[in-house]
């Protein structure tokens, strides 16, 4: 990599060498002066420029920027090897990784990559809180580029919206570092072993992760550790947010609960730790700015008042005099000794009355939070009771559907009963009727068969008698041949005759 210059002092910019940056070539300068360097002059236009910090900021802070190839280079809709930056270089760098993204997160993610990656380095970007950056030398090119086609707009979670948002780097320049305190041996930037496996951090055998504290890993080793702060120093890179207002958000003129821990605004914004008091009884509230104590029941200060055992009031806690062995007519000029016996004795003495105020505060909430319970117990008790009730009311209200639908339908029942009843009756009279009609056919039938039987003897008769006088005549004729025989045969014959009429009276 090429050098930049500003203020006159030359600064190394990264190269094979890795991410660190020797301390002893660091200077103090603008980032924007190394924009004119001979290395990034020829491709300024296709590049962008990111300012980051890393180290702890109370013990080490390193600053610098990182020229990067702009979207429209290195687009994330192309993935074809053409489409890359020509002038492209095994260092990539992964912008906005979330902060609930753990180290061990981010190694799982580009597990497959992990052993091609020379180094990574954890940065924090000037202005963004929430978020970090992590800066990649690969072995290679084409690991590069494979890392870059891969996990470029690839989602770091199937339950999150967040991407990887991947871009080649032109360099990495150091523009100053700032030393706040005495670094120990293990906060040093060079570590020679890593603290976890105590094996050397060889960047040609395996990858090395330094994280945002400037303390050195294995990846192999920081995968393991799951949680987001340093396994060294324990700093973390989830920095404690600004406390605000539970209430209205505000950042200003805020007054914690020395009691619960409630965060509210003051009378001078919108009042909600007066609110909080009046609403909870908690009399005590710490101001976060001024770190005094004020009490709202006795509408003062009281983070340096006790009570005095002669008269009960409140007086102001005096300090220990340090002009106590000169004479000073305040303290009486009692010797260091004495004084020091007093002061103890006072402590003590102050000791026991916080703590006498302490245990009676506790007892007032015990007993409010008790009532609170009690009150939540009967509310609850009232709750099921009316929903035992509702319930019962529900159960009857259907029960008594049902019953009325039953009775509707019975005295439907009923009602086509009596309805059948009727014309059962009605049937019975008209079988009754059309029984008699059918006897008194049956008897006219008889009748009439008596009368034709009747008519039919006297025919047969009739029809007897003419025959019989047929034969009469015919006998008459033949009584001149033989009187006798005829006499004889005509006799035989009228008893033949009058044993058929007999024959069939009798029939009849």
């Amino acid at each position: 990599m090429p050098t930049s210059s500003a203020a006159g002092h030359d600064v190394p910019a990264t190269s094979d060498e890795g991410f660190r940056p020797p301390k002893s070539s660091l200077v103090v300068g603008d980032p924007s002066d190394f924009s004119s360097s001979s290395s990034s002059s020829s491709i300024s236009g296709v590049t962008q420029a990111f300012h980051f910090s890393s180290g702890n900021p109370r013990i080490e802070e390193i600053r610098g920027v990182v020229h990067l190839f702009r979207d429209d280079v290195s687009s994330s809709s192309s993935t074809s090897a053409s489409a890359l930056p020509v002038e492209r270089k095994p260092l990539v760098c992964v912008l906005g990784v979330p902060n609930h993204m753990t180290y061990a997160d981010f190694c799982q993610f580009c597990g497959s990559f992990i052993h091609e990656i020379l180094e990574m380095r954890v940065v924090r970007g000037d202005g963004v809180e929430d978020r970090y950056s992590i800066l990649i030398r690969f072995r290679s090119q084409d690991s590069a580029d494979n890392f870059y086609k891969h996990l470029n707009e690839r989602r770091y979670s199937s339950l999150e919206a967040e991407v990887c948002r991947v871009f080649f780097m032109v360099d990495v320049q150091y523009t100053a570092s700032i030393e706040h305190a005495q670094a120990s041996p293990a906060s040093s930037t060079e570590q020679p072993t890593c603290p976890v496996c105590l094996d050397r951090l060889d960047q040609e055998t395996s990858g090395i992760l330094t994280t945002i504290c400037n303390h050195s890993f294995h990846c192999s080793c920081i995968s393991k550790w799951t949680d987001s702060s340093c396994p060294v120093c324990r700093y973390c890179q989830q920095q404690p947010e600004q406390s605000v207002c539970f209430i209205c958000q505000t950042s200003e003129n805020l007054w914690i609960c020395v009691i619960c821990g409630f965060v509210g605004c003051g009378k001078y914004k919108e009042g909600h730790a007066i609110v909080h008091w009046k609403e909870t009884q908690h009399c005590y509230s710490l101001e976060l700015e001024t770190q005094r104590v004020w009490d709202y029941a006795g509408d003062n200060y009281v983070h340096r008042l006790i009570q005095s055992k002669t008269d009960g009031k409140l007086v102001e806690l005096n300090s220990y005099c340090a002009h106590a062995n000169d004479g000073c007519m305040s303290c009486g000029g009692v010797d260091a000794a004495t004084s020091e016996a007093l002061l103890n004795s006072r402590v003590e003495l102050i000791v026991n009355e916080y703590n006498e105020l302490l245990t009676g505060q506790l007892e007032n909430q015990k007993l409010y939070f008790e009532s609170l319970l009690l009150e939540v117990k009967e509310e609850t008790e009232r709750e099921i009771s009316r929903a035992i009730e509702k319930t019962i009311n529900q159960k009857l209200q259907k029960m008594q559907a049902k019953l009325d639908k039953c009775i509707k339908e019975k005295k439907f029942i009923d009602d086509l009963n009596e309805n059948l009843l009727k014309n059962q009756e009605i049937w019975k009279t008209k079988i009754l009727e059309m029984e008699e009609r059918e006897k008194r056919t049956l008897e006219a039938k008889d009748n009439k068969i008596q009368a034709l039987e009747g008519q039919l003897g006297e025919l047969m008769a009739y029809l007897e008698t003419g025959q019989q006088m047929e034969e009469l005549s015919v006998s008459s004729e033949s009584r001149d041949a033989s009187i006798l025989p005829i006499s004889a045969e005509t006799s035989s014959k009228n008893s033949g005759k009058g044993s058929s009429k007999s024959n069939i009276k009798k029939r009849s």
